[in-house]
């Protein structure tokens, strides 16, 4: 792929962009579809369905784990084939499920597979983001980021019902060759770019205290910690709501983060902080909404839809506002860092939500999700100078390189390092 069409301003790569996307919904998917065939899985591995469980958690932990580490080691090679290793890895990873016996081997190879994904994820924003002109970039995220929501609503349901017709392993099979496909599709579509050099590499620390790293962070954990609580405990709470069809509530939602991710696609480029300051002030109106009235069926599934919205889009916008404020040139490393928050406020609003459950009751879980996605919104809104600005500096820059026009390119090949922005700055939001 020629980078004629970024330095042009043209249509957007489409055929790149949807490549990266395929990778991330082969990433979600290789992750959560165990949860889909613990019953199945259990029997042939010769262990209780809790231990399919862990094999999601081993997932969300080896990449929770490997995320920094693998992103700082593997910064001076070239882009592309680091991807392409990762997919093979995913590729390696759902062969050996598929054939494996041993509940141990199933474990390793799940290991591996949460290790590229750390890797992968740590990737994909800063590779959309290098692809494009800098004032195209969150339209270029969003379509990267839709292979998720597409994965979540779509993809899972699939892949369990290609698991109830051909097997479980034929399921994993099927994912592993879906990934060579895509390291192909990869090679001849994804343009290359270069590692970094040692002498252009600026240290993970420099990075994480970079003015409006932080709060885009600690966005990241609100926003996940307060959704896993509901989203991982929906089913209790429905019915403790006097509905129990969980199953159509999730396909609500799925379809709501589809119309919100689209929504932010044409958004994110222009309007970037009103757009995630509604998506945070919606989540907070849901919140309230489930707390003193989800015993109201149609109350209940317009809260849901309204929830499936506002998710659905929020973290396009984050990562948009993140890769604004590291430059697209740190932007793995800084995706490496939010990739381990995020999986931190997985876990942390998993074991939050089932506290609340245990000690409180299904009720209590919206106002336990409550005070994050407040603390999400009032980091946003104390953010206006340097991590979520009423004009995004990310819009002007590229980088370090002033973009004087929309179709100024982003900065690519050896010139993508030999500036970079001002340390500086200072500090904070």
């Amino acid at each position: 792929m020629s980078l004629s069409s970024q330095v042009k301003g043209g249509p957007l790569p489409w055929s790149g962009l949807l490549a990266l996307s395929s990778a991330a919904f082969t990433a979600v998917l290789t992750e959560l579809l165990p949860a889909g065939l613990l019953p199945a899985m259990a029997p042939r591995l010769g262990v209780a369905e809790s231990r399919i469980g862990f094999l999601v958690t081993a997932y969300a932990a080896a990449s929770f784990l490997a995320a920094v580490p693998l992103t700082t080691a593997l910064r001076g090679l070239p882009r592309r084939p680091v991807l392409c290793g990762a997919l093979l890895g995913f590729a390696v990873s759902n062969a050996l499920v598929a054939l494996s016996s041993s509940y141990l081997l199933t474990f390793a190879a799940r290991l591996l597979a949460g290790a590229m994904g750390g890797t992968l994820w740590a990737m994909l924003v800063g590779y959309a983001a290098r692809m494009v002109p800098a004032a195209r970039r969150g339209r270029a995220i969003a379509v990267v980021l839709a292979g998720i929501t597409l994965a979540l609503s779509l993809g899972v349901p699939a892949g369990t019902a290609l698991a109830g017709a051909v097997g479980w392993r034929a399921a994993f099979g099927a994912l592993s060759v879906l990934a060579v496909l895509l390291v192909v599709w990869v090679r001849l579509r994804v343009p290359g770019f270069p590692g970094e050099p040692p002498h252009a590499r600026v240290p993970l620390g420099r990075v994480a205290v970079r003015p409006g790293i932080r709060p885009v962070l600690c966005v990241t954990l609100f926003l996940l910690l307060g959704h896993q609580v509901m989203y991982t405990y929906v089913a209790p709470f429905a019915a403790d709501a006097g509905y129990g069809r969980t199953g159509l509530l999730l396909a609500v939602f799925g379809c709501a983060t589809v119309a919100g991710i689209w929504l932010t696609g044409v958004l994110v480029d222009r309007h970037l902080r009103p757009t995630l300051l509604t998506a945070l002030a919606l989540f907070v109106t849901v919140l309230l909404v489930l707390g003193l009235g989800a015993g109201a069926q149609a109350l209940l599934f317009c809260a849901v839809a309204l929830w499936g919205v506002a998710f659905g889009g929020a973290p396009t916008l984050i990562q948009t506002a993140l890769v604004d404020v590291s430059g697209p040139g740190d932007a793995d490393v800084a995706t490496s860092l939010q990739t381990t928050v995020y999986n931190a406020g997985i876990a942390a609003g998993s074991l939050s939500g089932g506290l609340a459950l245990d000690a409180l009751g299904p009720g209590a879980l919206p106002w336990t999700t409550l005070p994050p996605a407040v603390l999400a919104l009032a980091t946003v809104l104390l953010g206006r100078r340097h991590a979520f600005p009423a004009v995004r500096h990310g819009a002007a820059t590229d980088g370090d390189r002033v973009v004087a026009a929309p179709s100024a390119a982003v900065a690519c090949g050896s010139g993508d390092h030999a500036a970079r922005r001002p340390e500086g700055h200072g500090e904070g939001q």
